[in-house]
């Protein structure tokens, strides 16, 4: 077979076998929601050219995953939308489904893998997907192959866990430039030539009908109707690869030149807004990369001859592309690289022996408030900052990057326990963040608990030697103002 993408980055789930006699490649789109810059695409694509078969894109979204809402399924639903526009005039047929209740498409991959030649599907390391994935490798009869897309380096290109972003880093610069020649298809259907499918099976449309993501995606009762929690409501940015092509569009021409000095300021807006639609595949971090050093023409060539581990100077770009650089690869990536070798990575069990040894020293502690998750849900403490945070969480599906920190060093802070401040956590930000969910935002919740971080000094009751952080210094560092008027309200 002649391979389309690095062999690194494509795994056999089943042991099952390709049947070419079968009626198309399936392509089961449930991380990398989107139809460029996607290794798992680019690999469909290949298997349909091989097989000389029609391809099916086959997304879907279930109503019963944990924390499904208006927020998360309406910015699903609009990628599913931007999807099916774009996809139109391709080669391949896009059957999107969405559940109209709980296991209502229990059997459908099943049905269509019948009549598939082979499955391909996303490597995705968090959430509940590698589950689904290893239920459908044992249940399906075909072969299932998973492609990692994930981010510039290939999840299984490191075979540790880096416990500090500086060891990462230094790794990164040592092993990541043979990656940079390695990106997917801008446009996966050039120069392609394939069989189309005009229609399913009947069968398989009367039992599960193609779903009308149009209606979904205009009409709020269409999406009430839906079982999933209707209290958090849709976000004020739309979801889909369009919406996040003007949000990259917007971060390089206006935000990206001031990101080294600006970012952690609440009022200063030049974070890059992008993590949402990594989070759901809507782009991809090639993408955003090629975007970002094209305007600099930048080229491998300019890479520093040794790593250094350095946030600066190893890229040979400005600084503010360098601090970018730096979060859109160590720092997102670091995240990956410990979700897909642990899977207990959102699991107390997996801090840091020193950390869980100092929290569990100071564990009983006396707290000066404690809050139980209700409390901290409706931003029912007696800090305004750290109440305003939560209620843009709430409000927007986000915090400001550097007030997140407090937000959970805090929820520490005026828990009864670690592993309470923990599940509030996780909870609050799973139940509320667009991009939660995700290898990323459980590097930030546990980075509050000591992962990534070092023991520091002085000792404090309660964190022990977890780093310390209070509203008042942070409001001495920031200018937090307009910030607290802003989100004095949940709006």
């Amino acid at each position: 077979m002649n391979m389309s993408i690095p062999p690194l980055r494509l795994r056999r789930a089943n042991t099952a076998s390709v049947h070419a006699g079968r009626d198309y490649v399936l392509y089961w789109m449930t991380a990398f929601r989107r139809t460029r810059w996607n290794f798992a695409l680019d690999h469909a694509v290949a298997r349909a050219t091989e097989l000389n078969k029609p391809l099916v894109i086959f997304e879907a979204l279930r109503v019963g995953y944990r924390w499904a809402s208006d927020r998360l399924h309406r910015f699903v639903i609009d990628g599913m939308v931007d999807n099916q526009a774009r996809l139109i005039d391709s080669p391949a047929y896009y059957y999107p489904y969405v559940e109209p209740q709980p296991a209502a498409g229990e059997g459908l991959l099943a049905a269509l893998a019948a009549h598939a030649c082979v499955v391909v599907t996303d490597d995705f390391p968090c959430f509940f997907l590698p589950a689904m994935v290893r239920l459908a490798a044992r249940r399906l009869d075909v072969r299932l192959e998973v492609v990692d897309s994930n981010g510039i380096l290939p999840l299984r290109a490191a075979d540790r866990v880096f416990t500090v972003a500086h060891s990462f880093r230094r790794w990164l610069q040592k092993h990541l430039p043979p990656h940079l020649d390695a990106f997917p298809q801008q446009n996966p259907w050039a120069a392609v030539k394939l069989p189309r499918l005009t229609e399913l099976s009947r069968e398989i449309t009367a039992r599960w009908p193609p779903t009308d993501v149009q209606v979904l995606a205009r009409d709020p009762a269409a999406l009430r109707a839906l079982p999933i929690d209707h209290d958090v409501r849709v976000a004020p940015i739309s979801g889909g690869a369009s919406a996040a092509a003007r949000t990259l569009d917007e971060f390089l021409q206006h935000k990206l030149e001031r990101y080294d000095t600006e970012r952690n300021e609440p009022q200063r807006d030049a974070a890059s807004g992008l993590s949402p639609y990594l989070h759901f595949g809507h782009i991809s971090a090639h993408e955003i990369f090629h975007a970002a050093t094209s305007r600099e023409a930048w080229t491998t060539n300019e890479l520093a001859e040794r790593p250094t581990g350095s946030r600066q100077g190893w890229w040979n770009a400005s600084e503010p592309l360098e601090a970018f650089l730096d979060e859109l690869i160590t720092w997102r990536e670091l995240g990956y690289n410990l979700c897909w070798q642990r899977r207990d990575y959102d699991r107390y069990e997996s801090l840091p022996d020193w950390a869980q040894l100092t929290l569990h020293q100071h564990a009983h502690d006396p707290r000066p408030h404690i809050y139980t998750l209700a409390a901290f849900e409706h931003a029912q403490t007696h800090d305004p900052l750290w109440n305003a945070a939560q209620r843009q969480l709430v409000r927007e599906g986000k915090i400001h990057n550097y007030l997140r920190m407090l937000w959970g060093k805090k929820i520490l802070h005026w828990s009864a326990s670690p592993r309470e401040a923990l599940a509030t956590m996780i909870e609050l930000n799973n139940k509320y963040a667009v991009d939660g969910r995700n290898p990323n935002s459980y590097s930030g919740i546990f980075w509050v608990l000591g992962r990534y971080d070092r023991a520091w000094g002085p000792e404090r009751r309660i964190f022990g030697k977890v780093r310390y952080m209070t509203s008042e210094n942070t409001a001495r560092k920031v200018d937090v103002q307009q910030y607290l008027q802003q989100y004095a309200d949940f709006g």
